[in-house]
């Protein structure tokens, strides 16, 4: 079940929210753990005991370092690294395990088979969030949840449990006990709601269906014209995926009261890689800042540990996103990148007009989606090569592009637009008159309508970071 489908929209999030808001407050928590719970089931019926596993064990290791963190720290200490150790094995286990082993399989170290096990949906966003509670209980920056209910609440929320944004503890750790809310909170998430429903299904699978038509091209049929349409749709794709589920979180979260933090902001707008990993998956960059990042040192202890620390960061954040050689080589990119604006790219974007920075940063990001979303390692450079040019294919295919834009032209054209701040800057615009208000919440329902007869009428709706 995912939020862009009929199921979930007419059947099971109406139902959700009558129980959640009829009964009484302190059996919220309770009500939300149990629906989350079914949520998940519907499509892990087995893998749904993984998560409850994690629940169970990183409440009691939480309850165990919080009696002991300010009497024995040494105790403390050993709990948390034998909660991480657990954590990640368990992560580790169903996400990395035949990789590893097909890997030395393949250098002639035939000791083991791949299991062939599925990979557990989300499992990627919840052991994160998940180990950031006994962290933050050592370093005393949250007290220790007394209710196992409100903790397996936290971690298996349905609003961000497949796809994020990563909710840290800390950051609802009072609105599990309290929460404000008020029709007009719940007016505003449910706008939240639809605007992220018309970006996954309207952009976002408008520029799938391009991509996915490109990519299956052989490479002697792409040129560089279709080669270049095709990373840009995907580009297009997973941004608007990604940042319409989280604007779906969001708004679900605040429609039960959470506020959860923002995840993305307009991050093709960037002048530097620096600045686009600040503004893409903010959650998980600002998760890996704080707990990898900082303790190895960051940038304290010389400029050669620093560019260190930042290959370790991201080579974690390619295999976070898969068990696959394309990911730790997309990491890799993003770390080289990442040091020689630390050394002297930076200071030159700097001085540099805004534009230079832009096209620059546009450039190295749809080269980095080559990398990630190359399903082989050798395919990488086949469609590098597509696009400047390494192809028998005619480099002027026109037509091929007029097709495409005749067919898919006003949700691309929307989709270059939504990505800067200009359609939020309309939109307030609108707020600024009782007219335009009237004519704000007439175009929310006209986008509305239309997202869901063009839901009734697709196949293509899975959520792209739900995979990870």
């Amino acid at each position: 079940m995912v939020f862009s489908s009929l199921t979930f929209l007419f059947a099971y999030l109406p139902v959700v929210m009558l129980v959640y808001k009829a009964v009484p407050f302190r059996w919220r928590n309770l009500v939300l753990l149990i629906v989350s719970l079914f949520f998940y089931g519907w499509g892990e019926p087995v893998y749904v005991l993984v998560m409850i596993f994690s629940i169970l064990m990183n409440w009691l290791c939480g309850k165990a370092i919080g009696r002991c963190r300010d009497t024995d720290r040494a105790r403390a200490k050993r709990i948390l690294t034998w909660c991480m150790v657990a954590n990640i094995a368990l992560l580790g286990f169903f996400k990395y395990w035949d990789f590893l082993i097909t890997n030395l399989n393949h250098l002639g170290l035939n000791l083991l088979k791949p299991l062939g096990l599925g990979l557990p949906i989300g499992i990627s966003f919840y052991t994160f969030q998940t180990m950031s509670y006994p962290i933050d209980l050592y370093r005393n920056e949250t007290d220790p949840q007394k209710s196992l209910v409100s903790f397996g609440a936290y971690v298996c929320m349905f609003p961000q449990l497949i796809a994020g944004p990563i909710v840290r503890y800390t950051d609802i750790a009072r609105q599990l006990e309290e929460r404000s809310e008020t029709l007009d909170e719940f007016y505003l998430g449910v706008r939240r709601f639809m605007s992220g429903l018309s970006k996954k299904v309207l952009l976002a699978n408008s520029a799938g269906q391009v991509w996915e038509s490109i990519a299956a091209l052989p490479a002697s049929q792409q040129s560089v014209v279709t080669a270049w349409t095709g990373i840009l749709c995907y580009a297009f794709q997973i941004y608007f995926d990604f940042s319409g589920y989280s604007d779906m979180a969001i708004g679900l979260g605040k429609m039960m009261g959470f506020d959860f933090l923002e995840n993305f902001n307009y991050p093709y707008i960037a002048r530097s890689v620096t600045d686009f990993w600040r503004r893409w998956h903010m959650s998980l960059s600002y998760w890996f800042r704080d707990y990898v990042y900082i303790p190895l040192g960051g940038n304290r202890r010389g400029r050669a540990r620093q560019l260190l620390n930042i290959l370790i960061v991201w080579l974690l954040t390619g295999l976070w996103h898969g068990a696959s050689w394309n990911f730790l080589l997309w990491g890799l990119w993003f770390a080289l990148l990442l040091a020689m604006e630390k050394l002297w790219l930076g200071k030159l974007l700097e001085r540099a007009p805004r534009a230079v920075g832009h096209l620059y940063a546009v450039f190295i990001i749809l080269l980095g989606w080559v990398i990630f979303r190359s399903p082989e390692v050798q395919t990488i450079g086949t469609y590098a090569a597509a696009l400047f040019g390494g192809t028998a294919a005619r480099a002027d295919d026109a037509g091929y592009l007029w097709l495409t834009l005749r067919q898919y032209g006003a949700p691309l054209l929307f989709a270059a637009l939504l990505s800067t701040p200009l359609g939020k800057t309309a939109l307030a615009a609108l707020e600024k008159s009782k007219p335009g208000r009237a004519a704000k919440l007439i175009l929310l329902l006209l986008v509305l309508a239309l997202s869901l007869l063009t839901l009734a009428n697709t196949s293509m709706n899975a959520f792209i970071y739900a995979q990870f």
